[in-house]
């Protein structure tokens, strides 16, 4: 991460001044044949909306032309996940007219800030996958790069979360409702994309082997412009999300039958593939449907963008020369066998130059070392659904296996454990690094761990091709917009050039040991909790002090994040105070938010107990002022824009070595909370711009995390030494908590198939205990705490997203 430098690509700078009263009235007439003393709010918030979206769709316009004319090279980057959040704030404030549409909207009687609580987060993701990607189109229209992004038009995107009975349920997140004002269809545009059949070779007269796939069934994809804004910039990005349907949607034979359903069946099957993020993958259906996805997403846009390039050059030549399609993890890794599709049989390509130009043209981001997690799909699935992508994935193992066995002679272990296909499957992760001419990790322990680790084997033969750029957040949106008190304090203290470069940020640091602004920040930081005060108050019911600690863990559950962990701690606390509730405590606000996956059962019983917990502690009157326990549901990017500012504490507690990176850390820490946490991921490079006085530390590190597993570890070795955690664990069977978590108890101390729980909760806990002690004690002292957080948000800005893409483009992209 030693590249700092943040540099805006010149363009052309047409100015886009606009009178943001007319032109709103001129929509309004437009739309809804009314001005706007006469619009109801909804046809304010749909005509506003429809204003900044031509607005950006020109702004496109004008920037595609000018990267045209100059053959600038572009970038497309494919994620099965865009975590956009809300749009029209972020656009407004990057269009730099949020405060003259304020001004218009309250002349008129309106507050925009209702039309801003209107809009539905867009249900295009899941967690930080998709939340980074849409930080890099951000930072990347910003700075004046052409990157373009793909994935899929969710019809109802992961799902809404309700609490009922303590359960996470899953309902429906329409979001289309009201978010599709931001899309434009292109039906013209739309590409067909061919499932099942079966493959057909001959020699054509001129001698020429030829492939086709025949008796396939056939599925329409259209593609709908998402515009994406940039801060202070002339450019503007689109992310392009197709949407499924079929050719032609009705059946009029079958109606003129009678038989309606049949007549509406094929259809509602197609568009059952851009129906819903990350169907339940447990059952053939739903891996059968994930396949499909992820197939649909790649060769449509790979369609859409040989098409593009072909109009252009006229050739596919220099596709690597004026092209990087970068694959956001393993869901798009089908780009490898599609583009060689593509290339060899509609193209006519030789094999080997259809694979020189396949590798210079991708590259491939890794986000995770967890086996698990890199897909693998069975080979009778994976045929049946694309025998012709099959057959070229075949052809690549062939050689790939040819090559592995010069380099490395009968190690066929190691052999197989690079093949692409192996076992019965089709592995995934192994396609990308067949092909892609650049991998990189997201944290430089990450990168370490896969360059030493799972892909050792690869980056021995061409250890140039592995690279590390460590994730970065859109700040403007994280800070400027989310942290309006704090945004217009700093820029008062240290002048506004953060909002352009974030690393100004660091000009904060000559005001360590400045009570005034100390006790400034302070308060910033309480109006910040007030206002999350209030939005639990009225959606949990509960009242929390503003006084208190407002620690706070916000993220995917899952088992290595170790949310347990976090309230199995809680637990203690509380049994602390029961046993002295006359001592002088610090009171805490524990604040949990977080999705489960619907299928992942532990993750959903985890949530289940932080609920149970909440309720049981917070109507115990002994610890009512000094301890509060709360999980707020549905959480989202427009919630934790909320949440973040009024954190004091960032929990982020995952076992080293299994978090890639993490970008919550870097929210939370730019908004000035102190982190508690292990060295993994990017509290690494955290810890390195922070230093030891100015974050919690505790836990094992990564390679202690391997020791202890590979010498055995066995939890109730550790619970002999921790009378207080097995109190607490006996709880959680007891039936105190209002119901009874045997199996999360039992799965602490003996975990799937009769081995210990790989997240080692027990062994961290006292050391996690001691580490929360030191925040009590600390938080107490006004100036030192104080100085932690001002020295947390002043040294974030190395985690801007700027940084990051800048990165890509030099190193990976190799944009001039």
């Amino acid at each position: 991460m030693s590249k700092q430098t943040s540099k805006k690509v010149e363009t052309s700078r047409p100015e886009h001044k606009i009178n943001v009263k007319s032109a709103l009235n001129a929509e309004l007439r437009r739309i809804f044949g009314c001005d706007l003393a006469d619009a109801t709010e909804k046809q304010v918030y749909r005509a506003l909306c429809t204003l900044v979206r031509e607005l950006l769709a020109e702004k496109n316009r004008t920037f595609n032309n000018d990267c045209a004319d100059k053959e600038r090279k572009e970038v497309y980057y494919m994620s099965m996940e865009f975590l956009v959040g809300t749009s029209l704030r972020n656009n407004l404030f990057n269009l730099g007219i949020e405060e003259e549409a304020r001004k218009v909207l309250k002349d008129a009687g309106y507050n925009i800030d209702a039309l801003y609580e209107m809009e539905p987060d867009a249900g295009l993701g899941n967690g930080g996958l998709g939340r980074l990607a849409s930080c890099y189109m951000d930072a990347a229209t910003g700075m004046g790069y052409p990157v373009t992004g793909y994935s899929i038009r969710y019809e109802f995107g992961i799902f809404r979360q309700k609490i009922v009975d303590g359960w996470q349920m899953e309902f429906p997140d329409n979001w289309l409702e009201k978010g599709d004002v931001w899309l434009r269809p292109r039906e013209d545009d739309a590409v067909e994309i061919k499932f099942g059949g079966e493959v057909r070779e001959w020699i054509d007269d001129n001698g020429k082997f030829k492939v086709a796939q025949v008796g396939y069934n056939s599925v329409t994809a259209v593609p709908h412009d998402l515009f994406i804004s940039g801060y202070d910039s002339d450019a503007s990005n689109r992310l392009i999300l197709w949407s499924a349907k079929l050719p032609q949607s009705f059946d009029m034979a079958a109606f003129s039958r009678g038989d309606y359903v049949r007549a509406l069946e094929r259809n509602a099957m197609a568009e059952t593939i851009s129906k819903v993020l990350y169907p339940a993958d447990d059952h053939i259906q739903g891996k059968r449907l994930r396949l499909k996805q992820q197939y649909l997403l790649v060769s449509a846009s790979l369609q859409s963008i040989l098409k593009k390039h072909f109009k252009k050059y006229r050739t596919y030549d220099n596709l690597g020369e004026k092209v990087a399609i970068h694959i956001n993890d393993t869901h798009p890794a089908l780009c490898v066998p599609e583009l060689m599709r593509l290339l060899v049989d509609e193209f006519e390509y030789g094999w080997d130059r259809a694979w020189e130009i396949t590798c210079k043209t991708l590259s491939y981001t890794n986000h995770t070392v967890m086996s698990e997690a890199l897909e693998r799909w069975s080979v009778d699935l994976f045929r049946e659904q694309l025998p012709r992508v099959y057959s070229i994935c075949e052809e690549i193992n062939r050689r790939l296996i040819a090559n592995l066995s010069d380099v490395y002679p009968g190690d066929w272990g190691k052999i197989n454990y690079m093949a692409v296909i192996a076992n019965g499957e089709i592995r995934m992760a192994n396609l990308c690094l067949a092909a892609c001419h650049k991998v990189n990790g997201v944290s430089k322990l990450h990168t370490d761990i896969l360059k030493n680790g799972i892909f050792r084997d690869y980056c021995n033969i061409t250890p140039d091709r592995f690279c590390n750029v460590t994730n970065g957040i859109a700040y403007r949106r994280w800070l400027c917009q989310s942290n309006p008190l704090l945004t217009s304090y700093l820029t008062e203290v240290i002048g506004d050039g953060f909002k352009r470069d974030a690393r100004d940020l660091e000009k904060l640091m000559k005001y360590q040991d400045d009570e005034k602004v100390l006790a400034d920040l302070r308060a910033i930081k309480r109006k910040n909790k007030e206002r999350l005060a209030a939005l639990i108050a009225d959606r949990n019911g509960v009242r929390v002090d503003p006084n208190s600690i407002f620690d706070i863990q916000i993220k995917r559950l899952h088992e290595y994040k170790r949310q347990l962990l976090n309230i199995l701690h809680v637990l203690h606390l509380y049994n602390q105070i029961k046993a002295d509730p006359q001592k002088d405590w610090v009171p805490r606000t524990f604040i949990f938010a977080a999705k489960a996956s619907a299928g992942y059962i532990r993750a959903k019983q985890t949530i289940s107990l932080i609920v149970a917990v909440s309720n049981f502690i917070n109507n115990d009157p002994d610890v009512r002022d000094k301890l509060k326990v709360v999980f707020i549901e549905d959480y989202k990017v427009s919630l934790a824009e909320i949440i973040i500012p009024a954190a004091d504490i960032s929990e982020q507690i995952s076992v080293a070595g299994k978090e890639a990176s993490g970008t919550g850390n870097m929210k939370l820490m730019i908004n000035g909370a102190v982190t508690i946490g292990t060295l993994d991921g990017a509290n690494v490079e955290i810890h390195e711009q922070v230093g030891d006085e100015n974050i919690f530390l505790f836990g094992m590190k990564a390679h202690e995390v391997d020791a202890l597993w590979q010498q055995g570890y066995h939890p109730n070795r550790f619970l002999e030494e921790l009378p207080d955690l097995q109190k607490v664990l006996d709880m959680l069977t007891s039936g105190i908590l209002g119901q009874r978590f045997d199996d999360l108890g039992a799965s602490r101390l003996t975990h799937r198939f009769g081995m210990a729980d790989p997240s080692m909760p027990i062994a961290v806990f006292a050391d996690y205990a001691r580490a929360h002690q030191d925040v009590a004690k600390t938080y107490l002292d006004h100036k030192r705490f104080g100085n932690m957080s001002l020295v947390n948000i002043a040294k974030a800005g190395i985690f801007s997203s700027d940084r990051a893409v800048e990165e890509y483009a030099d190193d990976i992209w190799y944009l001039k």
